[in-house]
């Protein structure tokens, strides 16, 4: 039976747990070149790897020359699957700034995500002027105002409610499982409140700009 082969430790993009990671699949496609009498051996690699936690798989890639390259270290990889993370579009400069803050602390501590992202929620309330003594009673009010659908408020009293657990010991503990669920619901508002009327003002502006270039018809003179 082949020996399980595993990665040096790398983020996954996945989850975002930092660890080696098992070889699952392997191809290369080599080929030999040479000039002036000097042959040497090119080849494409890629790796598809699985992620211990979450166990979604990385597809990466590395050129390898044997004319000039010698070990590993002189090799570049590339991450071709998942794509990098991105913050959402539309954000404001300080709310781009908590997101990334949590996002600093997604693996190293799931209690602090927690608590940074409820935090996040909360700058949310005060961007788009919420009304409540509480953050259930801000969200509420922006569900009111048509600022976020219903079913968005669920979503949100959710990550209050991992905020809660993450800034309170006696409620427990949250865990690596929840992390991703904790992205996930924060992107889902963030993406409903910025990122879909950033989108439809560039599509506006875009379509305002072709408008603009349309050419002018001339028109067909009339014969003498």
């Amino acid at each position: 039976m082949e020996k399980e082969r595993h990665t040096e430790v790398i983020e996954c993009r996945h989850c975002g747990n930092r660890a080696p990671m098992l070889v699952v699949a392997t191809f290369s496609d080599e080929y030999e070149e040479g000039d002036n009498g000097y042959h040497w051996t090119e080849s494409k690699n890629y790796e598809l790897v699985q992620c211990p936690s979450c166990r979604e798989v990385t597809l990466r890639y590395y050129f390898w020359h044997d004319g000039y390259m010698e070990s590993a270290e002189d090799t570049t990889i590339r991450i071709f699957y998942p794509g990098e993370k991105s913050i959402p579009r539309g954000l404001p400069p300080e709310l781009a700034k908590e997101f990334n803050a949590a996002d600093q602390v997604r693996r190293a501590s799931p209690n602090a995500y927690g608590v940074l992202l409820r935090r996040v929620l909360e700058l949310v309330c005060e961007d788009r002027s919420a009304e409540g003594d509480t953050l259930y009673l801000k969200l509420k009010d922006l569900a009111d105002r048509d600022e976020i659908p219903s079913k968005l408020v669920t979503v949100a009293q959710s990550l209050r409610g991992f905020g809660n657990v993450g800034a309170h010991a006696s409620l427990g503990n949250l865990t690596d499982k929840e992390v991703p669920v904790l992205e996930n619901l924060t992107r889902a508002i963030l993406e409903y409140v910025y990122s879909a009327p950033a989108l439809a003002e560039a599509a506006v502006q875009r379509l305002t700009e072709l408008q603009a270039k349309k050419p002018i018809q001339k028109t067909k003179k009339s014969g003498a």
